[in-house]
């Protein structure tokens, strides 16, 4: 078995000039990298809690609380209620796709990222792995250039399979999403 392992390299980031909120992952996982979709594995949980906390009626008068099976309409449903998607990780090698196999993680640019979108005044972190890689990859280079100073951070647990927790306790923790940003 080849011990060599390839290079992985991240999905660009989905977000608008209007979104206030993004919710940062990791790096995606193996299905949702084949698929070029985030959170493309059936049983992540992060469709169902997005929808679970914004769902409500649609402009066609039906239920939005279930998430739509093209991908196009649940990153358009993200991006009507203001949150953009991205990963802290631009590029790693790992194999499978749990966090833990992570090697020689390289941080997406999130400098001209937030001086790109500089309505973003609130980041959550998908999990625990992407706040400290986050922390530990991106927040000094941050600090030293004083950029997003004015950008409020949260961890919630992961959205993923691998997570170990209900879709309803999960859901208790991602409620802060839908909380209105206090400036």
């Amino acid at each position: 078995m080849d011990m060599e392992q390839d290079r992985l390299l991240g999905l660009p980031p989905v977000i608008d000039p209007s979104c206030r909120t993004v919710v940062l992952g990791s790096m995606p996982g193996a299905l949702s990298l084949s698929k070029q979709e985030y959170y493309g594995h059936p049983r992540n949980h992060f469709w169902k809690l997005l929808y679970a906390i914004f769902g409500g009626p649609s402009s066609e008068g039906e239920a939005q609380n279930m998430p739509s099976d093209r991908y196009e309409a649940r990153l358009a449903f993200a991006l009507s209620h203001g949150i953009g998607l991205w990963d802290v990780l631009a590029a790693c090698e790992r194999e499978g796709s749990l966090d833990a196999h992570i090697r020689k993680p390289e941080a997406n640019d999130f400098a001209s990222f937030f001086n790109e979108y500089p309505a973003v005044r609130r980041v959550f972190f998908n999990g625990q792995a992407a706040s400290e890689l986050y922390r530990k990859q991106v927040l000094p280079r941050l600090r030293a250039l004083r950029i997003g100073e004015n950008i409020a951070y949260a961890a919630l647990p992961s959205s993923s399979p691998a997570r170990a927790m209900a879709l309803e306790a999960k859901l208790l923790s991602w409620q802060e999403l839908g909380a209105k940003s206090k400036e």
